[in-house]
């Protein structure tokens, strides 16, 4: 990863942090994949393999899903080649900070199908990959692909309940994460085992809300209890 630019020693998370979760796809015309690969953080490893589980039984479609090493680290490369991926060492986009995706804690999912949409320094549209421009910048009507709510709900129960799609500006449709920072930081300090119990109980949080919540609306629903659950 340091050799293909996806890893510097600044990351904030070494590799011995880090897993690969292999599993399977399928693709857009319905086929049988074997080579889906994400690199995630250590702790949510065992919740990023039920998400592609659960979305592999739901028929839901990938792309392809290849580690950011293929595209040595360049995020709009992998944008542009509509791969599903999770972590990479780079800044948000834009600038600033460290991105979640350089703690191993969000996956973008079929970029081209759920664009990235902000705006430059001079107010102007930016839409990421540019393929996706026009035709995907509308969520209606919802094509193969693309998030909807039954996904939104896959990676809520699994920890990921912070969806892009959800924000004003940028909106990041192909992007969920977990929780703040001083979640992640909190993860990161406690033994393995122990951290995945945490977020699996972090997780727990959303399903419970579910059943418990007085809203009668699901889409709302699911909105408000993965708001509710998230630290």
């Amino acid at each position: 990863m340091q050799k293909n630019k996806v890893l510097s020693a600044e990351n904030p998370v070494k590799c011995e942090r880090l897993a690969q979760v292999s599993f399977r796809y399928r693709d857009f015309e319905g086929r049988l994949h074997d080579d889906g690969n994400v690199v995630v953080l250590d702790v949510v490893a065992p919740q990023v393999q039920g998400i592609f589980d659960a979305l592999l039984q739901r028929r839901f479609p990938l792309h392809k899903a290849a580690p950011l090493d293929a595209y040595l680290g360049d995020d709009e490369a992998s944008m542009r080649d509509n791969n599903t991926s999770a972590f990479n060492g780079r800044p948000m986009t834009g600038g600033g900070a460290w991105s979640k995706h350089a703690y191993g804690v969000a996956i973008d999912i079929n970029p081209l199908q759920n664009p990235y949409i902000g705006k430059d320094a001079g107010k102007q549209i930016i839409v990421l990959p540019p393929a996706a421009r026009g035709q995907y910048q509308s969520r209606i009507p919802l094509r193969p692909g693309m998030v909807d709510e039954d996904v939104q709900d896959i990676f809520f129960r699994h920890g990921f309940m912070i969806w892009g799609g959800n924000w004003k500006q940028p909106i990041d449709y192909q992007h969920f994460e977990i929780g703040s920072r001083d979640f992640i930081a909190q993860l990161l300090g406690l033994p393995l085992n122990e951290a995945r119990r945490e977020f699996a109980s972090y997780a727990a949080t959303y399903v419970a809300c579910l059943s418990d919540a007085a809203i009668a609306n699901p889409s709302a629903r699911r909105k408000a209890c993965a708001g509710k659950s998230k630290r």
